[in-house]
């Protein structure tokens, strides 16, 4: 009986992807994902057969781990960061519907919100919300009421898919929206190819991130009224120091 394993193998270092991620894969048949996420793995692995394909055929692509797990062959479908965040396990379980077979498992990953958090220092210390920017399958309207209601609340906020080719001012737009409701010197943070080469980080102002040069491999951090500087990271105090 076969198996489909949706694996999230983090930020893309072999170092940060889990034991149980990293024990799956070299037990599997076939490894699928976005040729991006596939080729950051791919070395480690080359005992396996690899399948991939472009953005935006997604459906394609489970469809793909499904056929293959019902084969019998035991099936990776890779996502980068965690499997169930922005990743294929929701849409993997709704082709999958309510068929017994194959068995699939969730496998976690750490998602870029964590380890990007960790590159700038520890700004998630406390309430903070995850907001992707991308309207590719949500309306912009959607976005930017997410996006008031989490400054309002004044959270600490990651944002995902900040900019891309066809998507350049949603950064800047974003901000916009977060500067009807914090100052313009709320610290920021920006998180860039973690844990891949070239990786960085930048701490800024909200006013200097609106104009900010940015890409999809960026993660960006709003702190909250909290967040402060402290020897060149971004901190979000909990307040265990005034308990």
């Amino acid at each position: 009986m076969g198996k489909l394993n949706i694996v999230g193998i983090g930020p893309g270092n072999y170092e940060n992807m889990t034991i149980k991620a990293d024990r799956v894969l070299r037990s599997c048949d076939v490894i699928i994902g976005y040729h991006v996420y596939v080729d950051l793995i791919k070395e480690h692995y080359p005992d396996k057969e690899f399948l991939t394909t472009p953005m935006t055929k997604e459906v394609k692509r489970c469809q793909i781990a499904l056929d293959l797990a019902k084969q019998g062959k035991t099936v990776a479908m890779v996502c980068s960061g965690d499997s169930g965040i922005y990743g294929m396990a929701a849409l993997i379980y709704e082709l999958h519907s309510e068929c017994i077979t194959p068995e699939i498992e969730v496998i976690p990953g750490l998602t870029a919100a964590c380890s990007g958090a960790a590159l700038l220092g520890a700004p998630l210390t406390h309430d903070f919300a995850v907001i992707s920017l991308s309207d590719r399958l949500i309306n912009w309207e959607k976005i930017e009421k997410r996006l008031e209601s989490a400054a309002a609340a004044d959270l600490s906020i990651v944002l995902y898919n900040p900019a891309s080719s066809t998507r350049p001012d949603h950064l800047r737009r974003a901000c916009d929206i977060l500067l009807r409701h914090l100052p313009e010197d709320r610290l920021c943070g920006v998180a860039q190819r973690i844990g891949r080469d070239g990786e960085n980080r930048r701490l800024m102002s909200l006013g200097e991130l609106r104009s900010a040069t940015v890409d999809m491999f960026c993660t960006i951090f709003i702190g909250n009224k909290m967040t402060k500087e402290i020897a060149g990271n971004m901190v979000t105090p909990r307040g265990y120091r005034y308990v």
